[in-house]
């Protein structure tokens, strides 16, 4: 069986995209099967760019075909950041709880209490022998300032869906059919079964 990593260190992330690709006939690992990984310098401009850079560089790292994803969050009031640095909206070593806390800082000092927005991924997927196939996915919906929902992760409690839903209070099955990685891992995994079936 052909093992290729999910070049995550997103625990929730990784428990998403494993859920998705269970039915391939790949063994998946992630980063966290690896020790001492260093990370990928993601410099690129756009959501593809990044993922083909995360792709590229952990093949070289652990020698196995490698998915990897990035997503992020479009603001239209903020003039569609955090975007590409989504994961580091609130810097390098920022974590959900920050990131979201300079959203809404960046939002009230504008005074902006809602804004239309889209959650974007890119998947990039790098074979050992140099192939190369790329995804993506996009889902509309809108920033709040009121969280609402326990679930998922991210950007999740302020992302709202046209039926008042956010993100967060989906059941994680619900969230895969329909948000942005959840698309993109669609169209990969039609693209990967035209190789490994």
């Amino acid at each position: 069986m052909k093992k290729i990593v999910l070049a995550s260190k997103n625990s929730d992330k990784v428990k998403e995209m494993r859920l998705v690709l269970k039915d391939l006939p790949l063994e998946i690992l992630s980063l966290a099967d690896f020790a001492d990984l260093p990370d990928a310098v993601e410099d690129g401009s756009t959501f593809e760019e990044n993922a083909l850079i995360k792709a590229k560089f952990f093949r070289e790292q652990t020698g196995l075909a490698c998915l990897a994803d990035d997503s992020g969050l479009e603001v239209d009031a903020l003039g569609g950041l955090p975007g590409v640095h989504s994961a580091r909206f609130a810097g390098y070593h920022a974590d959900d709880l920050t990131n979201n806390k300079k959203l809404l800082d960046e939002l009230k000092k504008i005074g902006v209490e809602e804004s239309a927005a889209d959650y974007r991924c890119a998947l990039a997927f790098v074979d050992t022998d140099g192939t190369v196939l790329l995804s993506e996915g996009k889902i509309l919906g809108k920033i709040k300032i009121v969280a609402r929902g326990t679930g998922g992760f991210g950007y999740d409690p302020y992302f709202y869906l046209d039926d008042e839903h956010t993100m967060a209070q989906l059941p994680v099955d619900e969230k895969n059919k329909i948000s942005h990685r959840g698309a993109a891992l669609k169209e990969m995994i039609l693209k990967l079964k035209e190789i490994f079936s």
